[in-house]
């Protein structure tokens, strides 16, 4: 893999020769004396770049040696960044707001390198992909369904990203795809999807069907693992940054073999969340989730853990981008204030109040009783009717707006701290909150093929 020069460097320096600009007017100094300013833009980093790879000693000795994508990627990536801040500073970009790019250290960056000239092609063999100056590179899976929609004429490859991740090469194609448009199997129905952390989720349709799926766990069954891999490299001489001290070599084998252990567990519930949002989708004409504050849940550091392992986040993310695969497929989100669990799924009374450690609802209006998970499922459900047009994503342009306080509910809050939760809550597998919910913001996922 070659190795990104340090291309933020010109874009971090002309930051900093703004304010040296600003300083220098200060002490008297000509217009014409200044330092020089120059823009952040990616035309005018390349250009900066390119001229001073041939005279700069940083650069002279080695540039040559990588791909020119290498130098490319790094600096669309700093003229990204600068953009970002610019605009967040004037108010024009939504979300947190961005502070200034800083250099960004080997040691912590994800290894990545976007190819977008020169010869990017998968072979005939189905088993190798060739990529400017890495030339032919044998993959870990078959390549036979891009290879066979690049023959058919109704793919063509845009891009390829290289990158490192969990101790693993893999490679993404970017590609036009022609896609025909797929029937799910009861476009007719809704489902609605409560997820919790004894059960992983509880789905009910709008046939008044209820199934459930387990938790898998993937990181509570590798802790005794975990336990004893990490007490191995603590008995090592690791690295301290503070003294300066290198790792011992004993150390660097030890802490390989724990991130083998963390990236077996990634990827058991990366295919497990795969698995469960594409059977949802190929299913169901329309799927109603929560908008769940995953950060906010975190903040309970008795159910961070076990919250943390389920991939809440994750759910919702795949569920998004896979439904708009479906042509009949809808994805509406229920209003972070929609009491789910406190409404009969019967009558639709909605409680005052229902704390964490009651796992079955009875209501006092019709005297149903069942169980606190499978009434907000089927509320959920129920809900799919109030939007009957759009995608029902938050953000979507042409989304009808949310229900907002559905059957009564209120967007009041405590004012004291909530109780612990007994004994009994938590050995009765207690969901989570509905009240502490955000959204997620919409990203695309790219295929990956590992190289090795």
């Amino acid at each position: 893999m070659p190795r990104v020069p340090p291309t933020t460097g010109l874009s971090v320096g002309s930051r900093r020769r703004g304010g040296q600009r600003k300083a220098e007017e200060t002490y008297g100094v000509l217009e014409a004396e200044l330092t020089e300013w120059r823009p952040w833009s990616l035309p005018s980093l390349r250009k900066a770049f390119n001229a001073a790879k041939h005279t700069d000693a940083r650069f002279a000795a080695w540039w040559e040696e990588n791909s020119k994508e290498a130098y490319s990627t790094g600096l669309a990536n700093a003229a990204a960044a600068f953009d970002n801040y610019s605009k967040s500073k004037r108010g024009q970009r939504k979300g947190k707001r961005v502070g200034a790019p800083r250099f960004k250290p080997k040691r912590k960056t994800r290894r990545a390198c976007r190819f977008t000239t020169g010869t990017i092609r998968v072979e005939s063999g189905g088993r190798h992909v060739t990529l400017p100056r890495l030339g032919t590179i044998r993959t870990h899976e078959p390549t036979v369904k891009l290879l066979a929609r690049v023959k058919n004429g109704t793919a063509r490859i845009l891009s390829a990203t290289v990158r490192h991740e969990r101790g693993r090469w893999f490679v993404s194609f970017q590609a036009e795809v022609k896609r025909d448009l797929e029937r799910v199997a009861r476009p007719d129905t809704a489902v609605g999807i409560d997820l919790g952390v004894k059960t992983l989720a509880v789905m009910a349709d709008s046939t008044g069907e209820i199934r459930t799926v387990a938790n898998p766990g993937h990181y509570d069954a590798a802790r005794k693992q975990l336990r004893r891999v990490s007490r191995t490299v603590s008995r090592r001489q690791g690295p301290d940054r503070r003294t300066g001290r290198k790792p011992s070599k004993r150390w660097e084998k030890a802490n390989a073999v724990r991130n083998r252990v963390h990236h077996r567990v990634a990827n058991l519930r990366e295919d497990a969340l795969h698995k469960l949002t594409t059977s949802v989708a190929a299913e169901y004409g329309t799927v109603v989730v929560e908008d769940l504050s995953v950060a906010g849940m975190l903040r309970n550091r008795r159910l961070a853990r076990r919250i943390a392992d389920a991939g809440f986040g994750e759910i919702r993310r795949q569920l998004d981008y896979k439904t708009r695969q479906h042509h009949a497929t809808r994805l509406v989100v229920a209003d972070r204030w929609y009491p789910s669990s406190k409404t009969c799924s019967g009558c639709g009374a909605v409680k005052a109040k229902l704390p964490l450690h009651i796992r079955t609802y009875e209501c006092d209006a019709c005297g149903l009783v069942i169980d606190r998970d499978d009434n907000a499922a089927l509320n959920l459900a129920a809900l799919a009717a109030a939007c009957s047009t759009g995608t029902g994503v938050a953000g979507d342009r042409g989304t009808p707006k949310r229900v907002s306080k559905p059957r009564g509910a209120d967007r009041k809050t405590r004012a004291t701290r909530p109780r612990r939760m007994t004994e009994a809550g938590r050995a009765g597998g207690a969901t989570l909150p509905h009240q502490r919910q955000t959204e997620t913001r919409d990203r695309t996922q790219a295929e990956a093929l590992t190289l090795w």
